[in-house]
Parts: structure tokens; sequence; C-alpha cells
């Protein structure tokens, strides 16, 4: 019986994984259509004596996503507020969904990777994670590789998916 070589573990491709990236840590979202008249009319008076009761700590060290789910028109200032109430406690605001927390989160992250290692390599980014990664940060991290890699595909390596390969000069 001839002996099963494992031919990725012998290749020079190289597995960017984004999950070896995923920041730790908890992921709130605050609606503030809680604090709003009826959940869609913004009264300054009300809106800051809700803000000002409200207990900012209970963010302490947690990522926050700050939304209104409601089709009211809100201020800036309103979502600016939110967050200058959670900025003593909050580890990172945001105004959006988690998947755009996520996204902002990724965004800082890789932009300070060396890509260097990649340089001439073929690069596959892997495509499926247990942890919610976001569209955008794939998107960037194949951009960040792009000048650096040979060759970069999607997915897994027995069934990636190419999607840029450097030209021959």
């Amino acid at each position: 019986m001839e002996e099963i070589i494992n031919k990725v573990a012998n290749s020079a491709l190289e597995v960017f994984d984004l999950e070896d990236y995923y920041p730790k840590g908890m992921r709130v979202q605050i609606d503030i259509s809680q604090w709003l008249l009826e959940g869609f009319l913004l009264k300054e008076k009300d809106f800051r004596e809700h803000l000002k009761n409200h207990d900012w700590s209970q963010y302490q060290d947690q990522y926050v996503a700050v939304h209104c789910s409601t089709d009211a028109i809100i201020p800036a200032w309103a979502l600016i507020l939110v967050s200058v109430h959670l900025a003593p406690f909050a580890k990172k605001v945001v105004n959006g969904s988690i998947e755009d927390l996520d996204a902002s989160l990724y965004e800082e992250i890789l932009s300070k990777i060396d890509y260097t290692a990649y340089q001439g390599k073929p690069v596959i980014v892997k495509g499926c994670s247990r942890k919610p990664v976001p569209m955008r940060a794939y998107i960037l991290a194949t951009n960040y590789l792009q000048p650096f890699a040979r060759s970069i595909m999607y997915g897994e390596a027995c069934s990636a998916v190419p999607l840029y390969k450097e030209s021959k000069k």
C-alpha cells in the first residue's frame, strides 16, 4: 500500500486565517430608540435625562455598536453624545451593527500587520470560520495581501477559489 502524502502540508502555500486576528471581548449593541418618545421622536431634554440616568458602567471593557432600530431621524449630535457617555467604559464605540463593529476592529488590526512574510508566496485566505468574520475583513485582507502575494485564493486548500495571480513580468 502506498503512503499517503499531504501535498498541501508540503507546499509553499501560506494560509491567512482571519480568525487568528479576531479580537477577544464582549460585543453589545445599544438601540437608542429606547430613549426616544414612542421610539421615533427625540426630545433633547428627555434624551439627555435618559443618558444621564443610564448605567454606563455595564459596558466596561466591551465593544459597543450604537444604532437605532426604528426609522427615526436622529441628529448626529445624539449618537455622538451616546459615545461620549460610553467612552470612559467601552473599548470601542461605533455607529451601526455588530458586523460594522467587527469590520471596524478588523480594519484597525489588519492595517498593522506586516505582510512581507507573504512576499512572492501563494496565499489562501481561509474561508470557513467559526467566528463572525465580516465580509469587509476578507476584502481588506485580500487588498493588503495583493501587493505581496504571488497568488491569492479563497476557501480551503482542498477547494480553493482563485482570486488573484501576479502577472508575469
